[in-house]
């Protein structure tokens, strides 16, 4: 017997006709002879309305609060699924964080799953019960409840079919898989039938919503594959998995990722020796701001500048935090520009083709699109390049590889 654990996402269980049509194909999967597991997020809207009441009340409300109060968007959700399957002669059970027993950190709105209990599941399931977690949520060691950040229920969704060892986790949401780029920018995009977890890490770590980071990360390291697809349809959707097919080493590039969601961070005249370089990276990790593409380059003699990006949400912090920084180890100003993009090339097949990174660089020249930074990995080029351009960037790119 096969157990799939099924995910949904907010559009999926955004109103009582889509609960019914979630029921519906639940109980299809049981009628198919599957043990299911059903995984949901809060309907669609919900969070960002809670989130916004909080804020009404106070300017900077409190974390945990919030955490608390975000929560009951998915105990919502899993409760009209419950009752929606139990409509059908199903038996199900709703459980929420504390319930499922997800034990995580302490770090209140970005928490991270530190052990699931699966006994609450086996026993619902040995009963002849649904399980419907509610995702997005856990408890921590002294009994708060936590939220795993922004798209936290897909990383619930993969990190319970780890636990469980399911066969696959199937994720529900309003696209029907994997696209070579973004099909609203580029009309030439095409579904993807399957990806590797290495490509699919890195489109979600370069701009692609389709997939959380954690969820992939979760997916890889247990070897769980993940089935994208729509809740809408019928249709296959995206696999993510560890497979490769015959043809894997004639694909060189699988896909084209942007992200306008950067800001470059330029530190002018820092002393050239070293440690200094140390401190300000040292600083800004002090502060959880995470950093992509650094370049360091001498301006003039013992003197350097430091360019490194990091995202629109941290752009505030950073420009206290570095100008902070600058003035300890002697800079001669700190400049900020939001007015910028990266755009990236992914693909497994990059490792043994040699020349990727000067056709992609050849391709942006020829449409007067300069780069202002580079950085790579074994199977991925980014460059930032400034954002008007970038809509022009990801269709050159897409054309260029041959992806349509």
């Amino acid at each position: 017997m096969t157990l799939i654990v099924q995910k949904y996402g907010g559009t999926s269980v955004g109103s009582l006709e889509r609960i019914r049509a979630v029921a519906d194909r639940v109980a299809r999967a049981r009628q198919a002879g599957n043990d299911v597991v059903v995984v949901v997020s809060a309907m669609s809207g919900e969070t960002n309305r809670l989130l916004a009441l909080g804020k009404e009340l106070a300017a900077n409300p409190d974390e945990r609060e919030m955490d608390s109060l975000v929560a009951t968007g998915e105990q919502v959700s899993a409760a009209l699924v419950s009752i929606a399957l139990a409509g059908k002669g199903i038996k199900a059970r709703s459980l929420v964080g504390h319930q499922a027993r997800i034990l995580t950190d302490g770090v209140f709105t970005k928490a991270r799953i530190r052990a699931i209990d699966v006994e609450p599941f086996r026993a619902a399931i040995a009963e002849g019960a649904v399980p419907v977690i509610a995702g997005f949520q856990g408890v921590d060691s002294k009994g708060n409840v936590t939220t795993l950040g922004r798209g936290g229920s897909d990383t619930t969704g993969v990190a319970v079919a780890a636990a469980l060892k399911a066969d696959v986790c199937e994720i529900y949401t309003d696209v029907d898989g994997i696209y070579t780029t973004d099909p609203n920018i580029c009309k030439e995009a095409k579904k993807l039938q399957r990806i590797t977890f290495e490509e699919m890490l890195e489109l979600a770590s370069l701009g692609a919503k389709v997939l959380q980071l954690r969820s992939v990360e979760i997916a890889m390291k247990y070897g769980i594959p993940i089935h994208l697809r729509s809740s809408f349809n019928e249709t296959a959707g995206t696999m993510v998995g560890a497979e490769v097919d015959a043809s894997f080493e004639a694909v060189v590039v699988t896909g084209v990722a942007i992200d306008k969601n950067e800001v470059k961070v330029t530190m002018r005249d820092l002393p050239n020796r070293p440690g200094v370089v140390a401190t300000i990276f040292g600083g800004l990790a002090e502060r959880n701001i995470s950093v992509d593409m650094i370049i360091q380059t001498e301006s003039r003699g013992e003197r350097a500048d430091l360019t490194f990006t990091v995202t629109q949400t941290d752009q505030a912090r950073s420009r206290e935090v570095t100008q902070m920084l600058g003035r300890d180890v002697g800079a001669s100003g700190v400049e900020l520009h939001d007015n910028v993009a990266k755009v990236s090339i992914v693909g497994a097949g990059m490792r043994s083709h040699a020349g990727v990174a000067a056709k992609m660089f050849k391709l942006l020249a020829d449409q007067k699109i300069n780069i202002q930074c580079i950085t790579t990995s074994e199977i991925r080029v980014s460059c930032l390049i400034d954002k008007s351009q970038s809509d022009l960037a990801v269709t050159t790119l897409h054309q260029g590889f041959g992806l349509g």
